[in-house]
């Protein structure tokens, strides 16, 4: 099953498509961070403002500096003694599709631990949006079965790992963190 969906969920993101995806936080939906049309699609599916940002998923702290201009040292040190899933919002994002960037020029990353997301980053050599799987404005699902069939409907492919799974997840802490080191909590 493992290999199966990898494949699978490769093959849609290379096409431009949408994934239903477990990840080390919360189930995800995802695509090509740098494909616009792809991005615009999951804004559609949520039914979401496209002034608002995304997460893009990582698989190692080394390719940041791929879509952030200029990463605090400080940044590396965070991801390293983090205990629970993290998102740092870096200012001056770039090589990413447009509508995943805040307005502001920032962009939120998070470098994953969860085998199914890093062995996907790793074969995709891009980074992956990641947003939960919800309708805008509605709670985030905490296990599978508690996402609306009109997601589950509207994206190209469903993982099939870890649907059965019932160990509560929750949202990543998120940092904002400026170019000369200092940040602040946004989410804890």
């Amino acid at each position: 099953m493992f290999k199966q969906d990898l494949d699978q969920a490769l093959s849609t993101l290379k096409e431009g498509g949408v994934i239903l995806y477990p990840t080390d936080t919360v189930w995800g939906l995802g695509c090509d961070a740098t494909n616009e049309a792809a991005v615009e699609k999951i804004n559609q599916i949520k039914g979401r403002a496209t002034d608002k940002s995304f997460i893009i998923l990582l698989d190692t702290d080394s390719k940041i500096q791929s879509y952030v201009s200029e990463v605090p040292e400080v940044a590396y040190d965070l991801i390293e003694y983090a205990e629970n899933p993290l998102t740092i919002i870096f200012s001056d994002a770039k090589n990413l599709a447009q509508n995943v960037i805040n307005k502001d020029g920032t962009v939120g990353i998070r470098v994953v631990n969860h085998e199914f997301c890093k062995q996907l980053l790793q074969r995709f050599r891009k980074p992956i949006v990641s947003t939960s799987a919800n309708l805008s404005g509605q709670p985030t699902p905490q296990f599978f079965d508690e996402i609306l069939e009109e997601i589950v409907s509207q994206v190209d492919y469903v993982v099939g790992l870890e649907q059965e799974l019932r160990t509560p997840k929750k949202p990543s802490t998120i940092i904002k963190l400026g170019p000369t080191g200092q940040f602040s909590f946004i989410r804890k």
